[in-house]
Formats: structure tokens, C-alpha cells, sequence
């Protein structure tokens, strides 16, 4: 059985219902396409329903949040479509300040594939696109990466001074005001919070990919790792105010909110304990989950509205899910409800994932947009897109189920929400074998853990098993 014969109940319906309107998007942004390194046209995973094409980001994250484990071959031709091949070598395509994200997803579908021939390709693309963008992109006296926010495309999401450009792309601001452009690279001056977080999480990887391939890593990277982190803790915490800035560049950069830097800051290592309890307390989270910036750039609020941007003060799906992720990490029960309650209440109510969200409402809302001559326009958000479905599922397999992917095995650790106390899970593909997984019981305390009906202390199912395997799972608070 493949993905679409994915069984998935609950004694909560209303779940059960999400869940299969998030597959089935998935499954309805699955479509022919060939790009990059794809010599045919071959299934992969659209951004959503209002795009035509895989965008790196998103084929990372989707890849990342689930499906490389329930379409792990239209995932892997997804990743392979947004790489380019020049002058002999492999390197990765797409937006360049944030497509090292591709190195996540490529790790991800090695975890959930155990795909080797794949991996050895993803090393050579991260190898030589760390690379490059070490020589165009590195600021030698911050020690930082210069480029946009992961999420963020559009001028939407930045200070004033960054959107007085007459257009609503971020990577035209060096062409229209190159006096203030970077001297070297593509030109854009700032550096994000979550593009630093990306590329420092790039660095382990690397590693981990040498490690798994039986190669001796580059040295250097465990090296540049950590500088990078201590650079990003150096130049982005915020000890006063207990979160992270957002942008540092030569204008006095930005101290709102940035949710994706947050969640990766926390997710990735980059914040310790102390600092990740801080920024759980300061974080604002509005009535529909987490806003992508916050607060909204004024220029967004007139003398008759209150408005927000596209990419300033919205609510955004795949950002809630990778904030769930990091409460779950430190056991933010309450943290990580919100955002689930509020996604499956949305996407019930639409019977569809929309691409953004207003944050008082909770309405699908695509926020401002600036365009040409200074006006701004609604942005139309899109139904059935792609990350958000992928990023309930991920809510539900890794943080509900607590399924954790090592290159071994997977790892149990169960959170229980109010209201879900019977899971069954039937027919999952997972490298070869097929994985029934049982779970019964209130809260995150695990009782008893059978496979196959026998009891095992290790709450962990190994890679290599053959064949059906059921797993048994017993919870308490």
C-alpha cells in the first residue's frame, strides 16, 4: 500500500477529518514536472495549488515534514528538479539566501529512505553550495550569511527602508538602490535570523551525511559551525527583551519577532535551555498561532484599518508547525496546542490548508503586497498549499505520535493531546518494512511499548526490520 491507503483514526473526529483533507492535498499537488537534474517528466510535489512548479524551500520542508516518508520517490524528484548542474558541478538552485534549506530535506529523506546513492549526490550539492556561498555571500567581519528571511520573498516582510523599492520581490532591492547594496554576491546587505539558523544546521548535516557515507568530514565544518552559532548569539539575542532580533544589516537592523527564526533557533541547538524558556515567555502569539513577524510594520496600519503584510504580522501554517516542533522539544504542551487546535479549526472550517492566515481573525488573508509606484494590493492567499498540509501531518507523526528519525531507527516519544486517547495508525511505509503503530492512553509517560507483542524497555523500532511491524503504545500523564 502506498501513502494513499494510509489508514489514520482517532476517537476524535474531528481530527480523523483533518488529517485526510491534509493527505489528500498533498496527494492533489503531486504532478508531473521536469527541472534541474530531472531528464523526463516525472511526478513531484508542487508548492500547492496556486503554483505551477516545486520551490526549493518548499521542496525541502515538504520533504522534511512528511513526505519523504509517504512519497518518498516524488520527494526525492521534487529535490532533484531545484538542483543545477554547471561547469561539471552539482549545486543547489532556486532563491539563493535560502536554499541551503535543500540540505535539510535531502538528510530528512535519507532518514526516512536510507537511500545512500542519494545521499552521496545531496553531500556533493551541500559541499559544493556551501561553497560558493561562502565566497558570495559570507561577511567575514559579523561571521554571518547575508541574505533574506527563509520565508520571506517578498518586501512585505521587511523594514521600511527595504520596500521603498517600486517592486514586491526582496531580490530586486540591490539592482534598484545599489548605493546601499553589498559590494560582493547578489548585493542584499541584511542578514536573517533563520537563513544564519539554515546555514548552521547546513554545517552539521554535512557532517552527519560524511558520517553515514563512511567519509572523513570537512574539518572545518564542525569549525564554522560553531562560530556561526556563537556569531548568531552574539549579533541577534536580544538579553534585554529574551528573544532574538530579527535582521542585522548597516541600517540599525530589526528587532521584531521572526517566527521560522525562532522555531529554527530552538529546533537547531542554536538557543540553550535558558534562552529558548526565554523566548517560549516573550514570543507574541496571536489569537490564530504564531505571526510570521511581529508586530506588523507600521506602514500597514492607516488612520481606517488596521492591516497587516503579506509577510508582516500574518500567520503562516508551516511556521506553526516548526513552532510546535521546538514547544514539544521542551515539553510546551500548552504551546503546542494552540497551534494545532488552531490549524485543524481552520482547515475544517475550509476544508482546505490556505496559505496564510489573518491573526485576529483567523480568516484565510493574504495581507498587503506592495507593488509598482509605491501601492499596495491584497494578496490572494492560496488554498491546498502544500506545506501546511505536510506540516499538520508532521504536528500529528513526529509531535503527537512523537516519532523521532535517527539514521537507525525511530524513536517513541508520544504526546497525548486533550481529547486524543486512542490513535491507530496502519499500513505507513517506512524503508522496508510496513508500520502499524497503536497508541492508547492521556499524556506523554510511556507505560508500555510492545512490537510484535513483545514488550521492549527501549521505546525504539530499528531500521532494518522486514516485513509488518506492530507497535504498541501505552501512555499516562
Amino acid at each position: 500500500m502506498d501513502a494513499m491507503c494510509l489508514k489514520f483514526e482517532t476517537n476524535d473526529y474531528d481530527l480523523n477529518r483533518t488529517f485526510r483533507i491534509a493527505l489528500g492535498e498533498i496527494y492533489g499537488n503531486i504532478y508531473p514536472f521536469k527541472d534541474g537534474l530531472l531528464e523526463e517528466e516525472v511526478p513531484v510535489i508542487l508548492a500547492g495549488l496556486g503554483y505551477d512548479t516545486p520551490w526549493t524551500r518548499d521542496a525541502a520542508i515538504n520533504t522534511w515534514n512528511c513526505g519523504g516518508l509517504l512519497y518518498p520517490e516524488a520527494s526525492k524528484n521534487t529535490l532533484l528538479s531545484v538542483l543545477e548542474k554547471s561547469d561539471g558541478k552539482v549545486k543547489i538552485g532556486g532563491q539563493y539566501w535560502d536554499c541551503i534549506i535543500w540540505t535539510i530535506g535531502a538528510w530528512w529523506l535519507y532518514l526516512y529512505t536510507g537511500d545512500k546513492n542519494f545521499l552521496k549526490l545531496s553531500i556533493e550539492a551541500v559541499a559544493n553550495s556551501l561553497k560558493y556561498f561562502e565566497e558570495t555571500e559570507f561577511s567575514e567581519d559579523l561571521n554571518l550569511f547575508r541574505g533574506p528571511a527563509c520565508y520571506g520573498d517578498g518586501i512585505s516582510a521587511y523594514p521600511d527602508i527595504y520596500a521603498r523599492i517600486n517592486w514586491c520581490g526582496i531580490d530586486e532591492f540591490p539592482k534598484i538602490r545599489p548605493d546601499l547594496a553589498a559590494k560582493v554576491g547578489h548585493g542584499n546587505p541584511m542578514h536573517s535570523l533563520s537563513t544564519n539558523c539554515l546555514y548552521y544546521y547546513a554545517y552539521v548535516l554535512a557532517g552527519c551525511m560524511s558520517v553515514e557515507l563512511n567519509e572523513i568530514p570537512d574539518r572545518t565544518w564542525e569549525k564554522k559551525a560553531k562560530a556561526l552559532k556563537e556569531a548568531i548569539n552574539k549579533h541577534f539575542w536580544l538579553e534585554d527583551k529574551g528573544f532574538y532580533r530579527y535582521l542585522v544589516d548597516p541600517f540599525g537592523g530589526c528587532e521584531h519577532q521572526e517566527g521560522m527564526g525562532h522555531s529554527f533557533a530552538i529546533m537547531f541547538g542554536v538557543a540553550d535551555k535558558e534562552q529558548a524558556e526565554k523566548i517560549f515567555k516573550n514570543q507574541y502569539i496571536s489569537n490564530a498561532g504564531i505571526p510570521c513577524v511581529w508586530p506588523a510594520f507600521d506602514r500597514y496600519i492607516s488612520n481606517y484599518v488596521k492591516s497587516y503584510g503579506r509577510h508582516s504580522g500574518t500567520v503562516w501554517p508551516h511556521i506553526q508547525a516548526f513552532w510546535a516542533e521546538a514547544a514539544t522539544i521542551y515539553g510546551k504542551q500548552e504551546i503546542f496546542s494552540h497551534e494545532f487546535q488552531k490549524l485543524k479549526e481552520f482547515a475544517l472550517r475550509d476544508s482546505s490548508f490556505y496559505e496564510i492566515y489573518h491573526p485576529d481573525t483567523g480568516e484565510p488573508y493574504g495581507g498587503l503586497q506592495e507593488g509598482l509606484k509605491n501601492n499596495s494590493y491584497p494578496w490572494i492567499p492560496s488554498k491546498c498549499q502544500t506545506w501546511c498540509s505536510t506540516g499538520f501531518i508532521r504536528m500529528v507523526l513526529m509531535n503527537i505520535i512523537g516519532m523521532k528519525f535517527e539514521p537507525k531507527g525511530i524513536e517513541f516519544i508520544p504526546m497525548m493531546v486533550k481529547g486524543v486517547e486512542y490513535i491507530e495508525l496502519k499500513y505507513l511505509k517506512y524503508r522496508s518494512m510496513t508500520l502499524n503503530v497503536f497508541i492508547e492512553g492521556r499524556g506523554t509517560r510511556v507505560i508500555e511499548f510492545k512490537i510484535n507483542g513483545k514488550p521492549t524497555d527501549s521505546f525504539y523500532m530499528e531500521s532494518d526490520a522486514l516485513g509488518e511491524q506492530n507497535i504498541y503504545i501505552k501512555v499516562t500523564e
